[in-house]
Order: structure tokens, then sequence, then C-alpha cells
């Protein structure tokens, strides 16, 4: 048996949030005892964490159906976890993954931030793709759809307001044709709050081509989204983002960027955590 932490991570006001499994000290795992719990689980991602002798730790993370380099709500889990059980002895952290090493920091207040990579831009794409997908009259004309990545490829779809969001009823078959054909992790679709609100935007996050319709909190998303609007809406080195709404799971995900001469020099997602419950799966 594997004792498994069940984490919620980007939590607002302590409810809400993405629940990631944990499994920490279990190197005797093979890839495929990691994918069954990850599959018996259910969860969109499950993180393996053991030791590492490149980093502070070596952190895997498990889809129910495949392997993926990164996971920013899992490691958030991690870190919130660890930070609430008093497991963490400083402030800052490195993990090693498929995505490379990467920084953590841990807020006095507990918040945990994650490094992401610096954004890579990729070709934009035109409604039309869209055709199959969802209502293209929400798509907001005054921005690009675009693919970015800041350590996973998403497309990114601007909506006209967070009404028309909320009502999108995505086709989760063409959607996964469409993640295969661009390469793409899944859908980020978002609408950007107005000037008088602290959030920045609502998004929601769909990627069935990983069996996951909606994702309540996606932490490398929401980074890319935070570069994308540094490049085409407006420079700020903090953005926040609401999401799971529409999952009566509300998730509050911050993003913090270092700029130099409007390049972005460093990513780091941020948000809270609390452990959701404890459980034993068969390996």
């Amino acid at each position: 048996m594997v004792d498994v932490y069940v984490v919620s991570a980007f939590s607002k006001d302590s409810a809400g949030g993405n629940k990631a499994g944990l499994v920490f000290d279990r190197p005797d795992l093979n890839s495929n005892q990691k994918m069954e719990i990850a599959k018996e689980l259910g969860y969109a991602e499950t993180a393996f964490i053991t030791k590492s002798e490149f980093a502070d730790f070596h952190l895997e993370y498990f889809t129910p159906t495949e392997e993926v380099p990164l996971c920013g709500h899992a490691t958030i889990a991690t870190f919130a976890f660890m930070s609430l059980t008093n497991m963490l002895s400083k402030s800052e952290y490195t993990i090693k993954t498929k995505s490379g090493v990467l920084s953590i920091k841990i807020d006095p207040d507990g918040m945990v931030f994650m490094e992401q990579n610096v954004p890579t831009y990729f070709n934009t794409l035109t409604p039309d793709l869209f055709n199959e997908c969802l209502d293209t009259d929400s798509i907001d004309p005054k921005l690009p759809i675009q693919i970015v990545s800041t350590g996973l490829r998403d497309i990114f779809l601007p909506i006209k307001s967070t009404k028309e969001l909320q009502k999108l009823d995505p086709d989760f078959g063409a959607m996964t044709e469409l993640s295969r054909e661009k390469n793409v992790i899944g859908v980020h679709a978002f609408a950007l709050e107005d000037n008088e609100s602290k959030v920045t935007a609502i998004c929601r996050n769909f990627a069935p081509l990983y069996d996951i319709d909606e994702e309540s909190a996606t932490g490398t998303s929401n980074c890319a989204l935070a570069c994308y609007l540094f490049k085409y809406v407006d420079q700020k080195s903090q953005y926040i983002f609401d999401q799971g709404y529409n999952l009566n799971s509300p998730s509050r995900i911050v993003v913090n960027l270092t700029t130099h001469n409007d390049i972005i020099d460093s990513v780091f997602v941020g948000g809270y955590g609390y452990l959701v419950e404890m459980r034993s799966v068969s390996a």
C-alpha cells in the first residue's frame, strides 16, 4: 500500500482550489505503478517526491494516462503541505523536474511561489480553427489567439466577457483533436476584468487530450497567460487570476514577473494550499 496525501492548491479563502495527490519517499515505485496510483486517485495530477542529487527534491508528475514534465498546482500543493506540517527549514528550495531545475520560495504567510521558465511565444491561430470546438462569436477579436509556454504549451483564447466565458460549452472531442494537431496541453480561455478589480482575469482551462475536460486551477497556464498579457495588454509585476467557478471550486493564482527593458527575466506562480485527506492506495 502507498500513503497518499490529497492537498488542494491555489485555494481561495481556504476553500476550492485544485486537488493533487502527493506521494513522498517512494523511489521503489516504477512508472507503471505511479500511473496506476494516479489513475486510482483520479485527480488531474499526482506528484511523486523523492530526494535529488541535483536539487533539494525531485518531483515527477503523473496524470491518470501519462507522465507530464511539469505541474504547477501539484508543486504548490507539495510545498504547502510540507510548510503546514513543519517539514521545511528554509524559505527557498530547488526542485528537479523534467522541465529543468526550478526554484521554490515560501512567503512567511505560507504562500508558495514556484519558478517557471521564461516565456516562449509560438504561432498565432485563427478563430475559425475553433468552429467545431465552441461558439466563436464569444472570442475577443481585439487580442490574438496564441500558443505560449513557460514549461507547457497552451493555446490562449481571449473571450469577450466573463459572462461569455461562463457560457462556453466546448465540444471536447473537437478540442482534443485540435490540441493534438497543435501539440498543446489544451486551451486556456480567459476574460479580462475591469481596472477596478484586483483580479486581472477570470479563466477556464480545458485539457481533454489528457482526460481533463476542465481544471479548476492551473499554475503553468496562468504563468504563460501573465506573460501573454505583459506582451499584449499591460506590463505589470503581478497578475492575479481566478479560476474554477464553473466547477464550484473557486481558485486564485498569483503570478509575479521580474523584468528588465521590457524583457521578462523570471516568472513565479504562487498560491495557498490545504490538506484535504490522507488515503492509502494499492501500487
